[in-house]
């Protein structure tokens, strides 16, 4: 009874944590230093990384293999690279494009609020969150769910639909329905591959060339 408690809280501070943390920690920072607040929320999502992946492999009989790691190789660090490059040069300009064109609501927005800290720091928060994203949302909750409602497919639409929500209170919903978009492309691929490294190594350099890279040659430029 207990470990089937545990093991359902386990997978609901999953998939709804990140959004939660994200929501206090915008509501946040005008009480708290914002350094402050932000290590905490970045310290968090590690947390509940943490709590998923033990309850998963403590009590739910998961192994490592079945929670993303199934198809890593030596392939999944140039796939990685190669899904990161279609991100940044294919489809992240399309995105902003389309939330342009369609006035959604700009990334601007959430761009400003990071670069108020340092280049070093952002690196080291990209690391952190872009791979507990992908252990969280495409590892652990695709494998989760599917063993719970018996099909991949309606694993891989919660996921997503997930992921999309938690990005809301940083970027806002306009910005935010990309995610929607890129959350479904790295989970098909994630369906296809089940190599979690792979989507983490994508998602880090893309959020890197993105949040830290990209702003910084615009500065430069102007």
């Amino acid at each position: 009874m207990w470990s089937s408690v545990a093991s359902t809280l386990s997978l609901a501070l999953a998939l709804a944590g990140p959004a939660i943390v994200a929501f206090v920690s915008s509501h946040a920072m005008g009480a708290a230093p914002a350094f402050v607040v932000h290590i905490v929320s970045v310290a968090s999502i590690a947390v509940i990384v943490l709590v998923a992946f033990a309850t998963a492999l403590r009590l739910d009989g998961f192994t490592f293999r079945k929670l993303g790691f199934e198809g890593m190789s030596w392939s999944s660090v140039p796939i990685g690279l190669v899904l990161a490059l279609f991100l940044i040069v294919g489809f992240g300009p399309f995105a902003y494009w389309m939330v342009t064109k369609l006035k959604m609501g700009p990334f601007d927005a959430g761009l400003l609020k990071l670069s108020a800290f340092p280049s070093w720091y952002l690196v080291i928060t990209v690391v952190i969150v872009a791979s507990s994203e992908e252990l969280l949302y495409r590892a652990y909750a695709v494998e989760r769910l599917a063993t719970m409602t018996g099909s991949y497919w309606t694993a891989g639409a919660l996921s997503v639909l997930a992921f999309g929500i938690a990005h809301v209170p940083l970027w806002g919903w306009g910005p935010a329905l990309t995610t929607f978009v890129s959350g479904a492309i790295m989970t098909l691929v994630y369906l296809w591959r089940r190599d979690v490294v792979m989507l983490m190594i994508a998602h880090v350099v893309t959020d890197l060339y993105g949040i830290v890279i990209a702003p910084s040659l615009t500065t430069q430029s102007v």
